[in-house]
């Protein structure tokens, strides 16, 4: 059964009114965004809860709703794991590197790899970073395409380009601090819109011990989907939160690293459930419409809903998509701005200059992704491709902080180039041999290290200290 003309525009409208109430938001915080670093860090210290939605809402965006829908609508009830596998990497992060990040002040990932490895890999650092936020910008577009145009009976082109073009217009308006309020109200009712799908299909199942009754056995074996897939992802997960620019930017927004620790537990802790009731929106969907493309599997569910309920449901991953958009571009555009364009183009850091730069930054960097996003399916395996890329910064990362002194300068370059090229050349490959990318990700930078240590010649690099080199301020929310 496919939504009705009116009552897609019911849900259109239902969905209109949350994004200009978001926008009011913006536009009231906007005040706080008169300079580039209160753009880029929000200008102030907020509360640990508030922190731990942010960066949950940027983990649970629409890529990963409909992408874990999508496998769980395949394999069953073991796609939770990929967010099981986030969930992890944030109780990790919590321990080891949270209080590392904030004490250190320094809201760049390529800043803090700087400190120990030197330039020429701080602007590695910055695009390999960059090019694997808008890898997962691609997903987020792809998948957020794929609800409007089922739910709105529109073409999916036409859908994916609307929502390119409204996200970029709606974080381009109030920086960080906009990002972090309205981030809060995207996550929650996110939540809601997955409770009310995952609700709405059990009904229409007959609860979980018919659905049972209808799916093979397997679906319901929390491994079905394979140890070598599940370790993959745990890799792509922890490694994408362990040096994503968001989340060092996030820790740098509480007051000290206690809260930034406790915000990442409150991240782990909302996963877990999310996880189940996405995947089990996928099989629920299998069951009751097991001809449609599974990509379809949790936009085909809400185009069954009455409109009211659709309405809650497209307004939830709506929001999360302008939140993970969000969280995206700003990331992105710290970056260009910080290692690029400063100290390039604007080294008498005149702040007007770099304030209309990181705005149409922000602009350019959430245009870019949409031609790819229009040919793309495979949404799950494109979001975990950018994690990652991520992955190969966070054995970086983990080595500036516990074993500075191994490896080389020279072989942290020659590790982020190789494992951008590698990891993305074995993704268009297929993942041959069914070794999934991650791993390729991981052992890349690793491999080079350990031969750059084995034939080093000279001194170690010194371990890094909380303290801005010279040139690079520190920043501090």
């Amino acid at each position: 059964m496919n939504m009705q003309p009116n009552s897609s525009w019911i849900v259109l409208s239902i969905t209109a009114f949350y994004m200009l109430s978001l926008a009011l938001i913006s536009f009231g915080v906007r005040r706080h965004s008169r300079s580039a670093n209160n753009y880029t860090t929000g200008g102030g210290h907020f509360p640990a809860f508030l922190i731990g939605f942010l960066m949950l809402s940027e983990f649970i965006g629409t890529a990963v709703s409909i992408g874990t829908a999508q496998t769980g609508f395949k394999t069953g009830i073991s796609a939770a794991w990929n967010l099981f596998a986030l969930a992890l990497g944030f109780v990790l992060f919590a321990w080891l590197l949270a209080r590392k990040y904030k004490d250190l002040g320094d809201n760049t990932i390529s800043g803090v790899l700087s400190r120990n490895y030197g330039q020429n890999t701080r602007f590695a650092t910055s695009i390999i970073t960059i090019f694997a936020l808008e890898i997962v910008a691609v997903s987020i577009y792809a998948s957020g395409g794929a609800v409007l145009a089922s739910v709105l009976q529109v073409d999916r082109t036409l859908a994916i380009v609307i929502v390119g073009v409204v996200s970029v217009l709606y974080v381009s308006i109030g920086g960080m601090r906009s990002v972090i309020y309205t981030n809060f109200v995207h996550a929650s009712l996110k939540y809601l819109g997955v409770g009310l799908a995952l609700w709405f299909g059990l009904k229409q199942v007959g609860g979980i011990s018919a659905l049972r009754t209808q799916l093979p056995p397997g679906m319901f074996d929390w491994t079905a989907i394979g140890w070598g897939q599940i370790i993959a992802w745990m890799i792509a997960g922890i490694g994408s939160i362990f040096s994503t620019q968001y989340v060092i930017q996030a820790v740098n927004t509480v007051s000290d690293a206690g809260k930034a620790q406790r915000a990442c537990f409150y991240c782990a802790g909302l996963m877990i459930p999310f996880g189940i009731g996405a995947a089990l929106i996928g099989m629920c969907s299998a069951a009751l419409f097991p001809q449609v493309d599974s990509l379809q599997a949790f936009p085909r569910l809400i185009a069954s809903m009455d409109q009211l309920t659709a309405g809650l449901v497209v307004a939830g991953l709506a929001g999360s998509l302008f939140g993970t958009i969000s969280a995206v571009s700003m990331g992105s555009a710290t970056l260009l701005l910080r290692d690029f364009y400063e100290p390039w183009f604007n080294p008498e850091k005149s702040d007007v200059k770099s304030l209309r730069f990181v705005r149409l930054a922000t602009v350019v960097v959430g245009l870019l992704p949409i031609a790819l996003a229009l040919t793309s399916d495979k949404v799950l395996m494109i979001a975990f491709l950018g994690k990652a890329l991520r992955a190969s910064l966070a054995v970086l990362v983990l080595m500036v902080f516990y074993a500075p002194k191994f490896g080389t300068p020279k072989a942290a370059f020659l590790s982020i180039i190789a494992s951008l090229l590698a990891t993305v050349g074995w993704f268009l490959a297929g993942n041959p041999w069914g070794i999934d990318n991650a791993y390729i990700a991981l052992f890349t930078p690793l491999l080079i290290m350990t031969i750059g240590h084995l034939t080093r010649r000279g001194t170690p690099p010194e371990p890094i200290a909380p303290k801005a080199d010279d040139g690079m301020k520190q920043q501090r929310a």
